[in-house]
């Protein structure tokens, strides 16, 4: 293929999947770069032979020099992954440090996307950023008009990710809780599973802002699609899963257990019964992480 077209990428990677396709449970590729991981020593070594022996059968080239082995946690993708557990790459966010604020359209663009690749470290990264994104809507001019509200919201998310927490790995043998609340602005949810002591431990975090028509929405139905859009946002982990849902408003409890008068309700009810979800009440002050992120806004 000739260096330089627009599928090179896309066509390479297809390429990688192809060629690693049997391996994928304990291989994956991202264009060049390969990731090997197992569970002890022994099987690792038989990883590799076998991932190796594949790439030369192929004759595919591996440069001994840019790779690393046998490491309980190496960088990959712009994280710090290994022993159950993953954060931003320090390189990274050195380099996000540092970033100016921006001007034009296309640098905010350029800037959101960094910010956005990380979203799953920041609580309330969808309201948190509401101004910035307001800003790349086509009515506005490529000379962006800047002012203490998209300054503040700008600093405010390079300091989150500079503080981003460390999620862990999901255990699939485990149930999930997720923690999930709606405000008048938007809904937000925190994924966690318990340890042995009954802790629990953050694996991701999400947020979505209310369109004008949600905002208007009676309580019960935001707190109940706040319960719906966390599902399905986490679907990949939790799907076949038990799960705990907690929320604050505990007229949701009924949920399962009597028809909702509203259709829509309704139709979220039948939309829940394809997963195994017991949803429990808890106090708002106590519900610290999903209430910051649908609340911020409002503070």
């Amino acid at each position: 293929m000739p260096f330089g077209l627009r599928n090179a990428a896309a066509s390479f990677q297809k390429v990688m999947n192809s060629a690693l396709s049997e391996y994928r449970e304990f291989c994956k590729a991202y264009l060049d770069d390969i990731a090997i991981f197992s569970c002890d020593w022994d099987t690792h070594i038989t990883h590799l032979d076998v991932v190796l022996s594949k790439l030369t059968e192929l004759k595919f080239t591996v440069n001994v020099k840019k790779c690393v082995f046998a490491k309980t946690q190496l960088k990959y993708l712009g994280h710090i992954i290994g022993a159950g557990r993953h954060e931003p790459d320090p390189e990274k966010l050195r380099a996000i440090e540092i970033i100016e604020s921006p001007r034009t359209k296309s640098a905010l663009k350029s800037a959101l996307g960094l910010f956005n690749y990380y979203r799953n470290y920041i609580k309330n990264y969808a309201e948190i950023a509401k101004p910035l994104t307001d800003l790349t809507k086509k009515n506005v001019p490529e000379s962006i008009p800047w002012t203490e509200v998209e300054e503040l919201s700008f600093q405010e998310l390079k300091n989150l990710l500079c503080e981003a927490p460390t999620l862990y790995t999901p255990d699939p043998k485990k149930s999930y809780v997720i923690q999930c609340d709606a405000s008048s602005y938007g809904v937000g949810a925190c994924l966690s599973q318990r340890d042995d002591k009954g802790n629990l431990y953050p694996i991701s975090f999400a947020s979505q802002k209310f369109n004008k028509v949600q905002q208007n929405w009676p309580t019960i139905e935001r707190e109940a699609y706040a319960v719906v859009w966390s599902i399905k946002k986490f679907e990949n982990y939790v799907f076949g899963a038990n799960i705990e849902i907690i929320t604050d408003h505990n007229p949701l409890t009924f949920l399962q257990k009597s028809a909702p008068q509203s259709t829509k309700l309704q139709r979220w009810a039948l939309a829940l019964q394809r997963y195994n979800i017991h949803i429990s009440h808890c106090p708002g002050d106590q519900l610290k992480n999903a209430d910051g992120l649908s609340r911020l806004v409002c503070d």
